[in-house]
C-alpha cells in the first residue's frame, strides 16, 4: 500500500487562512462572488457592482470583510479547494478575529491595508485602508490574526 504521508512537522499549525480565530463575538454575512477568477479564503472583499455582490478589487470605502474558509467546498476542474468560485455565496466576516496570510512583515496593533494585488499589509502608501488591525506580529507569508473592526 502506498504511503500517503511520510513526514510530519513538530508543531500542529495554529490555523489556516480564512479560519475564524476564536470564539469572540463576531458578525458574518454572505455575498455573491463577482470576481471571475474566484476569491481565496482569508482575503479582503469589497462591494461589487451588482446587488449582493463582492469582488476582490480593492476600493476605498467599500470594504465588506474577510472571506471565511468553507471546508466542504466541492473540488471540480473549475474550482480550487481553497477558494470561492465566481457566483458562489461567500461567507464573510465583517467583525471579529480571523486568520490571514501577512503580505509583508507586520506588527501587533498595526492598522491593516490591502494592496492592489489583494495582499493584507501594514503599509499605508499606495494601499487601501480597511477597518482592521493585526492581532500579532508575523513575517511575510506567515499566518497572523486580523481583528476586523465593524465600521
Amino acid at each position: 500500500m502506498a504511503e500517503v504521508q511520510t513526514t510530519y512537522t513538530t508543531d500542529i499549525p495554529v490555523g489556516f487562512a480564512g479560519m475564524v480565530a476564536n470564539g469572540e463575538t463576531s458578525n458574518r454575512l454572505t455575498r455573491t462572488v463577482e470576481t471571475a477568477a474566484g476569491i481565496g479564503f482569508g482575503k479582503a472583499v469589497f462591494r461589487g457592482t451588482g446587488d449582493h455582490g463582492v469582488t476582490a478589487t480593492a476600493a476605498a470605502n467599500t470594504f465588506m470583510g474577510i472571506t471565511i474558509a468553507k471546508t466542504d467546498q466541492p473540488l471540480t476542474a473549475s474550482r480550487d479547494a481553497d477558494e470561492y468560485a465566481q457566483y458562489d455565496s461567500a461567507a464573510i466576516l465583517n467583525e471579529g478575529v480571523i486568520w490571514v496570510v501577512a503580505g509583508e512583515a507586520v506588527t501587533d496593533g498595526a492598522a491593516a491595508y490591502v494592496t492592489s494585488g489583494g495582499a493584507i499589509v501594514d503599509t499605508a502608501t499606495d494601499n487601501v485602508a480597511i477597518p482592521a488591525v493585526f492581532d500579532g506580529t508575523a513575517a511575510s507569508g506567515a499566518l497572523v490574526r486580523l481583528r476586523v473592526l465593524r465600521s
